[in-house]
């Protein structure tokens, strides 16, 4: 069995809770890139072994792998903090179920083969047995 909530009737009042959440992936990628900008930072500022094989840019790549890791856990943790304040400001509001018909469409559709047929409502151009009702 499922605990689903059947749909509202159309009127009906319902009470909803509103806030505003932040996005958690926009917040592990800010996160790995402050840590790879930390880890290029460290990387350039400390003075490198002149008679050493190991380059600057496989320095930076290896060290990489630690900041960035570490800046997106970061972002996430602090991501997670802000949801959960984010819940304790949620605010409840009143809202009405409402049901709106779609407008109906004119002029005329076309298939994907580029065939153009009626629109549903335009019913002065073709009956249902696809004749024109044009008396000419």
């Amino acid at each position: 069995m499922s605990d689903q909530t059947p749909a509202p009737e159309p009127g009906e009042r319902q009470q909803l809770s509103v806030r505003r959440a932040p996005k958690l992936g926009a917040f592990m990628v800010v996160g790995g890139f402050l840590g790879f900008l930390a880890t290029l930072i460290a990387t350039v500022s400390v003075p490198s072994d002149p008679t050493s094989q190991v380059g600057l840019g496989t320095l930076v790549a290896y060290f990489s792998l630690y900041g960035i890791t570490a800046g997106v856990v970061v972002g996430a943790i602090i991501g997670i903090v802000l949801d959960r304040v984010s819940r304790t400001r949620a605010r409840t509001m009143e809202a009405v179920h409402e049901v709106v018909d779609p407008a109906p469409i004119e002029g005329e559709l076309e298939d994907e083969t580029g065939a153009e047929h009626p629109a549903a409502g335009d019913v002065d151009s073709a009956d249902a047995s696809g004749e024109s009702t044009d008396a000419r």
